[in-house]
């Protein structure tokens, strides 16, 4: 939020009881579980309609009103553009829910949910992640930007009990929908909230991460979600029945990604052709990344996400900042809490895996921070209240406090080395380093999974597995600090910088850092079906890079075997403070399967590689005076 904007002043005595680094005490106040909401009893009427775009394609359309939504009482308008369809279909049939928590519904809004161009009922061809064009060629050019002003537009004119301001909200897929409607937005739209948004399919969401192709999601996703639809129908296809439990063994069986298609899509799945045929970020990639366009943005946003999001961190993440800098004079906020993809909006968030936050952190989302933005923005005067929101509300995933700051990254901190040393250590000093390396034996027949035990098809937790179960292998290397002596909190990117070397001519390296918690840490209290707290092995971010790319994501080089090489890459943010007591752990690995494909670890297009084409290599991790090896972090000063 830049300092020169006009509601700097509501938000100014906030900003003074919650200066850098102090935590909300959430704890205390957390409301429960959100009641249960009955849609039909609270007087909602529904009303199916196919809304006209400047193009003449009509979008199916349900809107949900009060009854007693009229000239005299009028209500803002939440809209959610979907490609997952707005059923149930049919007026007398009622979703269970409205808005983006049961608490929107009492506070009252007309809620409106919307078929996107092509998907279900609505009509039109559908495209991922359609490219946005900042230029229109001519007056029915459309766009998601298009299509959401023409339904903001038809909206004004045809719902009545309106109050002429309209919000917008969406999670993952809806996100992007809410990304692009505020591109050179209706003027009624007032408030939007991008939530887990995609914004870049080939850096760093969902289908790949620095190239790499995160196989088991895309897999999953695009069996399911990538079928093509010959003509509007509100009828959702039958969903992948895996043939065993061990998501692990059924990727290894389905050999080379060359196999996908003929064994499994014949074929069907327009976007996994479409990513088997762009291995590189090319103009196909380039112009679906939305991030540079979200320009000329007017209304108030709130990005949301979780730093446990194993689909869309980074895209929550890249569209705060892409707004930040590129629109500096609207309120932007960043809301980061300890979730898992979407689990603010459906649970309590008070655990996750084998972690325990001692608080109902999605609960307190949506009461305390969620509501209050849109009520602000979207209520009139006398209903709105105050939205109490700094620069950004992030939660610390190693104290579990909420922390609140009046710029992000915070300016209070500094940039810290986490060095590579013999041995196994890690140390900030880098001036007691044995020249040397540590190496292992990387075989693509036997990748490193990414979680521990046999899971169907693709279990989204790994973000918060413990990772005991790869540490222990010969293919992992580990390094570990001593026992901190004080707190040491982390806020903002981690940035990987290895020197490596391959007797291949292509490899992956996977860098995971990690908090170890105390041998006598206490269980959390109940401790219901969790890792013993012990020894526990959390990890606060991992993230893989495929070393053809280390020049650029456009033209992949092959390396050359045995010479050092030189890696780097930034990781998504992290918001943790590392204990008194706690280590610091890193991983090194070049598979984690079947999250990550496996690399040939020979340079060829990995999309049209075949079995011969797989070898073991030999990796070395080079760590000294000139191959300083290490992890750079942010690290907060007050």
């Amino acid at each position: 939020m830049s300092l020169r904007r006009p509601t700097l002043l509501l938000f100014a005595a906030l900003l003074i009881l919650h200066a850098y680094g102090i935590a909300s005490r959430a704890r205390a106040q957390t409301p429960n579980s959100d009641p249960p909401f009955d849609v039909r009893a609270a007087g909602y009427t529904k009303r199916e309609v196919m809304i006209p775009m400047r193009d003449g394609v009509r979008l199916f359309t349900s809107i949900y009103t009060p009854q007693d939504a009229t000239a005299q009482k009028t209500y803002p308008i939440m809209l959610t553009r979907t490609p997952y369809s707005v059923a149930p279909y049919g007026e007398a049939e009622l979703r269970q829910e409205l808005g983006p928590s049961a608490a929107f519904a009492r506070a009252g809004y007309i809620f409106v949910y919307q078929d996107v161009r092509g998907r279900f009922m609505s009509e039109g061809e559908f495209v991922h992640v359609r490219p946005h064009q900042d230029t229109k060629a001519s007056a029915k050019q459309i766009t998601d930007s298009t299509d959401a002003y023409d339904t903001v537009e038809w909206l004004l004119k045809n719902v009545p009990g309106h109050n002429a301001r309209v919000g917008m909200w969406g999670i993952s897929y809806p996100g992007f929908y809410t990304a692009a409607g505020v591109i050179d937005s209706h003027p009624a739209i007032k408030a939007v909230s991008p939530q887990a948004p995609v914004a870049d399919w080939f850096t760093g969401d969902d289908w790949h991460h620095n190239g790499t192709l995160f196989l088991a999601h895309a897999f999953t996703w695009l069996y399911n979600n990538d079928r093509p639809r010959p003509a509007p129908t509100s009828q959702t296809l039958p969903r992948l029945e895996y043939p065993t439990p061990d998501a692990y063994q059924f990727f290894l069986n389905a050999g080379p990604i060359s196999n996908i298609n003929e064994k499994y899509f014949a074929g069907e799945r327009p976007l996994w052709n479409d990513i088997t045929r762009h291995g590189t970020y090319d103009e196909f990639w380039r112009a679906r990344n939305i991030l540079p366009h979200l320009v000329n943005i007017r209304p108030a946003v709130m990005t949301v996400g979780g730093w446990f999001d194993s689909e869309n961190l980074y895209g929550a993440l890249k569209t705060y900042r892409a707004i930040e800098d590129q629109n500096p004079n609207i309120f932007n906020v960043l809301v980061m809490g300890p979730w898992e993809h979407g689990h603010w909006a459906g649970t309590d968030g008070d655990a996750l895996g084998d972690l325990r936050f001692g608080a109902k952190t999605a609960a307190f989302y949506r009461a305390s921070i969620e509501l209050p933005f849109f009520n602000f923005y979207l209520k009139d005067a006398k209903d709105k209240g105050a939205p109490r929101l700094p620069e950004a509300y992030l939660f610390d995933t190693g104290t579990n406090e909420w922390r609140t700051f009046e710029s992000y990254p915070p300016r209070e901190r500094k940039m810290q080395s986490l060095y590579f040393h013999a041995r196994g250590k890690l140390a900030f000093d880098q001036r007691a380093n044995e020249d040397g390396f540590d190496e292992y034996a990387s075989d693509p027949a036997r990748p490193v999974p990414h979680l521990g035990g046999v899971f169907p098809g693709m279990k989204r937790g790994y973000m918060a597995e413990d990772q005991r179960h790869a540490g222990r292998r010969p293919d992992v290397l580990v390094y570990q600090s001593d026992a901190l002596t004080e707190d040491l909190t982390v806020i903002g990117p981690v940035a990987a910088n290895l020197h490596v070397s391959t007797t291949g001519t292509d490899a992956d390296f996977i860098v995971k850092l990690i908090d170890v918690y105390p041998d006598d840490a206490k269980d959390p209290e109940p401790n219901q079906n969790t890792a013993p707290a012990g020894g526990l092995q959390m990890m606060v971010r991992g993230e893989p890079f495929r070393a053809k790319f280390r020049h650029s994501f456009e033209r992949p080089e092959p390396m050359k075997p045995g010479a050092v090489t030189r890696l780097q890459w930034t990781m998504p943010d992290v918001c943790h403070t590392f204990k008194k007591g706690h280590r610091l752990m890193i991983h090194v690995q070049s598979t984690w399967f079947p999250l990550v494909d496996r690399n040939p670890q020979k340079f060829v297009d990995i999309y049209r590689a075949s079995a011969a084409d797989f070898q073991k290599a030999t990796q070395r991790l080079h760590r000294s005076r000139r191959f300083d090896s290490h992890l750079k972090l942010n690290v907060a000063t007050r």
